[in-house]
């Protein structure tokens, strides 16, 4: 009886956290990040005690819930850094995380909101947009890629992919996909291309280090 008592307490405690953890993916994935602790608690059916023991910071709790999303996020820009064709690379990189994105609108603000919320997801964030920022330098020089692109042009197609949350779930991954390749067509090189000056404290993909 006393070691079953322990290990019945483990099981639960495991069962409450991973109850939290899907909660919050969902409310996140349904909603962003504009859901209160106690909402999550509520959706896990757990106390908001057991909540705050399990993740006693809203920080540790995105992290949590955006592990997974994190590492195919990150998974997609190595595959595309590894095609030897920079501009595939890009495109590639472009195209999935606009479809991934589509299914989770909270895991967009919180990358979109990184430095508030979370230094996991910023760091992450700073990693990514490195790595995207050498694969356009490459697509730049190949001539493939607009040589007016900045980094912020990339946030800024992911801002946008937002509002694909807003489809319905059945028809969300073909208008990602469509929202994807009309993107692609802004981003080709053209002559005939003419955008405002970057703002002064964006950077080009060519000069940003």
């Amino acid at each position: 009886m006393s070691t079953d008592l322990p290990r019945k307490l483990r099981v639960d405690a495991q069962e409450n956290r991973d109850r939290v953890v899907t909660a919050a993916r969902e409310l996140f994935a349904e909603r962003g990040l504009d859901v209160g602790m106690r909402e999550v608690a509520r959706r896990a059916e757990v106390g908001p005690a057991t909540l705050y023991r399990r993740f006693p910071t809203r920080r540790a709790l995105i992290d949590e819930a955006f592990a997974v999303q994190l590492r195919m996020c990150r998974q997609i820009v190595d595959d595309g850094a590894a095609d030897a064709d920079p501009w595939d690379g890009f495109v590639a990189i472009l195209q999935r995380l606009i479809v991934l994105n589509a299914e989770n609108r909270g895991f967009v603000d919180a990358f979109m909101a990184a430095e508030r919320q979370s230094t996991v997801t910023a760091e992450h964030r700073r990693s990514l947009l490195s790595k995207i920022m050498r694969i356009a330098r490459r697509a730049q020089s190949q001539g493939r890629l607009r040589q007016d692109f900045v980094i912020d042009d990339f946030v800024l197609v992911l801002l946008a992919g937002r509002a694909v949350t807003t489809a319905d779930a059945a028809d969300r991954v073909a208008v990602a996909q469509r929202f994807a390749t009309l993107t692609v067509d802004a981003f080709r090189a053209s002559p005939e291309q003419h955008c405002p000056p970057a703002a002064p404290g964006q950077q080009r993909a060519g000069t940003a280090r």
